[in-house]
């Protein structure tokens, strides 16, 4: 565990010596995000303006589950954005066999041959709506309910970069996997609002299936004090670690299958 820590700061340092050799291009990738955030959230506060309370809640409420599920989104977007790029970077050139000739782990080496600064733009949005929400919503941060904020965080980036894995790992058989990631994590869009709009196929979808709202709705809920099942406001540790043994389990499947383009 500590060589790979070690090697994925090694990585990271080169990562960000790369990136600062065009830093104009840094900031802007890093701050164009922040303007792609705000036009949704601009979206929500019109909407809300001629809706003030949406089933129950309010738009404070609202900005409080986009806040969390932008945050944990970031982790997935700045830490494992390379799953996206598997098939078309790496399988199809056949890029991905140097991995396979290296003495490390070739998904730690996939994850860590590409940190995306974009992601940094994400994250500073989703901690001013999480806590600016929270100010406006009078909740106090006591230290059980900090850890619990991290916790879900840290669990809800997990959720995503386990369910892009699953899917990722389709490249190992088809031209392109991009198609089949996104199917999977656009669902997302519905967990930034809360799930008791929807009909109750799309809740347990979004609680149980494609488990997006265990980063969201469900905390916010226990967040605010509002009634919600406990289970379903603290399992999103446990759901994180299934999914990613799941992922690693295909990831190790499609890896058995590989064949090198032959170039």
């Amino acid at each position: 565990m500590r060589r790979y820590a070690s090697l994925y700061w090694l990585f990271l340092k080169n990562r960000f010596k790369i990136l600062m050799e065009y830093r104009s291009n840094f900031l802007i990738g890093a701050s164009s995000t922040i303007f792609m955030q705000m036009a949704g959230l601009l979206a929500i506060w019109v909407v809300m303006r001629q809706i003030p309370s949406l089933a129950g809640w309010t738009l404070a409420e609202i900005w409080l589950i986009y806040g969390l599920l932008t945050l944990a989104k970031s982790l997935n977007h700045m830490f494992a954005d390379n799953l996206w790029t598997l098939g078309e970077q790496y399988v199809r050139t056949g890029a991905f066999d140097r991995f396979l000739v290296r003495p490390v782990n070739p998904l730690f080496h996939l994850l860590a041959d590409r940190f995306c600064h974009d992601g940094v733009g994400n994250f500073l949005v989703g901690l001013v709506l999480v806590f600016s929400a929270a100010s406006a919503l009078d909740v106090t941060w006591t230290p059980g309910k900090i850890v619990y904020l991290v916790l879900v965080v840290i669990s809800g980036g997990l959720i995503f970069i386990a369910l892009n894995l699953i899917t990722a790992v389709s490249a190992f058989w088809v031209m392109d996997s991009v198609p089949m990631i996104r199917v999977v994590f656009e669902t997302h869009e519905f967990a930034k609002y809360p799930l008791t709009i929807y009909p109750i196929a799309i809740t347990v979808l979004l609680t149980f299936f494609i488990p997006y709202g265990l980063a969201s709705y469900y905390p916010a809920s226990y967040l605010l004090g509002k009634e919600t099942p406990l289970i379903l406001a603290w399992i999103a540790p446990l759901v994180a670690v299934i999914l990613l043994f799941i992922g690693y389990r295909f990831w190790l499947f499609g890896l058995r299958h590989y064949a090198s383009t032959g170039s």
